[in-house]
Order: C-alpha cells, then structure tokens, then sequence
C-alpha cells in the first residue's frame, strides 16, 4: 500500500495530510511553544555578571522542550509513510527534515520547500498537486 504524507509546518501549527490508497485524511496539531521574553528582576545587570541573561537561557530552554514534543507528536503521524513533503514558511520544516532523516525508524523518502501562510484547502491542494507529479514506488 502506498501512503504520502504532506505536512505544512511552523512553529505554532503543522497541517498533516495523508494520501493512501484508502483515501484522504487532515490532521492537526498544536504545538503550544511560546517563545516568551525575559523581563527579569528591576535591577540592573551588567554583561559581566554571572547571572546575566539566565532567564533567556531558561525560557530558550523550555521553548526547545516544547518543539521537540511538537515535533515528535507531528513525526508519529509519519510511520509508514514512503515519501513525505515538508513546507512551510520558517526553519520548523528544515527542523523537522533533520529529524526526519536522522529517525532510524522513518524510511522515506523527504522533500523540503519553502512556503507561505496557506489555509487547510491550500495546503490540501498543494500535497495533491506535489504527489500527482510524482510517480508511486511500489
């Protein structure tokens, strides 16, 4: 059986659409990764204090923890998948096709292209326009 996964991806959101003799099927996720601004205490610090930009690290830190679950939520949607293209409009996509192709357990084939903003429909069309040039392996 052959199954195609096309995904678009940011940092907030991926829309993952499966194409498979079955059918078609939209998924969804959320990432809930904020990359929130340190304020930090009112006194000042100086650029040779031991403790300046600690809360930065802390908060990058976090915000990292967040994508990799988002990430390894959005890559279980992939199992089983032959070929998979990856787009969106910022580094997630480069992100995830790291991962992708560093998972021992994921053997597909993996495209990346840039994209904008696009609506569910958009995105939809896109994977089918993408798969419809390409030929399935079987």
């Amino acid at each position: 059986m052959t199954n195609r996964v096309g995904l678009w991806i940011d940092h907030q959101k991926a829309v993952i659409v499966s194409i498979s003799e079955k059918g078609e099927s939209v998924s969804k996720i959320e990432s809930g990764a904020k990359h929130l601004e340190y304020r930090g205490p009112t006194r000042t610090r100086n650029a040779y204090s031991t403790q300046y930009g600690k809360g930065d690290d802390q908060l990058d830190k976090q915000f990292e923890q967040q994508l990799h679950k988002y990430y390894a939520q959005v890559m279980t949607h992939l199992r089983g998948a032959e070929s998979v293209l990856v787009f969106g409009p910022s580094e997630a996509k480069s992100e995830l096709k790291h991962l992708i192709e560093r998972n021992k357990g994921l053997r597909c084939e993996v495209h990346a292209e840039p994209a904008d903003r696009m609506t569910d429909r958009q995105v939809i069309a896109r994977v089918r326009t993408f798969f419809a040039s390409k030929p399935a392996a079987r």
